[in-house]
């Protein structure tokens, strides 16, 4: 059963273990630091005790401030110490009210969660059950496993990403899942082969990073391009062409990609309605036996010159 509120010197407390949140950005807690500065802490720490001092549950921000604004006592509430099951599920139950939590640490201590789930009970928890333990959905338990199947290069550049202040980030989790996708979705049509998909999703997270780049979801583009090669809208042979250019070419984007594949078939598509309807109606002028004004034969030659060229290239 929890204490009532006490006050506690913040040199006693140490941060929990099983915290997600690996990364506590200046800006932020300056602007919280002021806070307190001026109105104190109105919200209490969650602590349990340990030996002689205390470890945190929920106030590991305002415990830095207090450090560091030299806070002699900070209220505090003091929970039954857990075990560490209990201890990563009431982790999970705060990050399900703090959105704020980073996806890759928290991806971490998912796993952390299963594994102390699987040694407690024997077996591996289902989809659900880790859902609910974890106080998450099912979808946002699928998200955090596929973060932790990316191979730890991409968890590498993503730690280094979150070390950056939140202006200077250019690369998220986000991109890396779209990244990936893009490129499954090619290697799936056989457009590219299993060493092109990983050097496929390396350029795009190096075209993010490097702000080529700007949209989270424009690999999903890709994707369509795949779909075009499944319906013989596009030839195998063009969207391997452009995916080649992403992997080769810095500054070549995944909208040029579209632009030369489907983007192009759109176009001529468009052109040979087009086209079809011109050919129906002179066509029908033919059978009327209708000249040609001194204007249809200038534009016609015009046409002429265009389709010459067009059939050239």
């Amino acid at each position: 059963m929890a204490e009532g509120i006490t006050l506690v010197d913040p040199a006693q407390l140490d941060r929990n273990p099983e915290n997600p949140r690996l990364i506590f950005r200046l800006e932020d807690l300056a602007l919280l630091q002021d806070s307190i500065k001026h109105q104190g802490i109105l919200v209490p720490l969650t602590v349990y005790r340990d030996g002689k001092r205390y470890v945190l549950l929920d106030g590991e921000r305002r415990w830095r401030c207090s450090i560091k604004l030299g806070l002699a006592q900070v209220p505090v509430i003091v929970q039954p110490k857990p075990d560490r099951l209990q201890n990563i599920m009431m982790m999970f139950a705060i990050h399900n009210q703090r959105r704020d939590w980073d996806p890759l640490p928290t991806a971490y201590k998912l796993r952390d969660l299963e594994e102390e789930f699987e040694a407690d009970n024997g077996r591996a928890p289902t989809e659900v059950e880790l859902a609910e333990i974890a106080s998450i959905s099912r979808g946002e338990v699928r998200r955090l496993k596929n973060i932790l199947g990316l191979p730890d290069e991409y968890h590498k550049d993503l730690m280094q990403e979150l070390e950056k202040p939140r202006a200077e980030q250019a690369l998220t989790v986000d991109h890396v899942l779209e990244a990936t996708r893009g490129a499954q979705a090619l290697r799936k049509r056989d457009v590219i082969n299993e060493g092109e998909e990983e050097q496929l999703r390396r350029a795009l997270v190096d075209k993010f990073k490097s702000r080529v780049l700007t949209s989270t979801v424009e690999p999903r583009q890709l994707a369509r391009v795949a779909r075009a090669v499944e319906r013989d809208e596009v030839p195998r042979s063009v969207a391997r062409k452009v995916t080649l250019r992403l992997i080769k070419e810095p500054k070549y984007s995944v909208q040029d990609a579209f632009a030369g594949s489907v983007a192009a078939v759109d176009y001529s598509h468009g052109s040979e309605q087009l086209a079809s309807r011109l050919a129906n109606r002179l066509e029908e002028q033919l059978d009327q036996e209708f000249g040609a004004t001194d204007a249809l034969t200038e534009t016609l030659k015009r046409l002429r010159t265009l389709i010459d060229d067009l059939l050239e290239q």
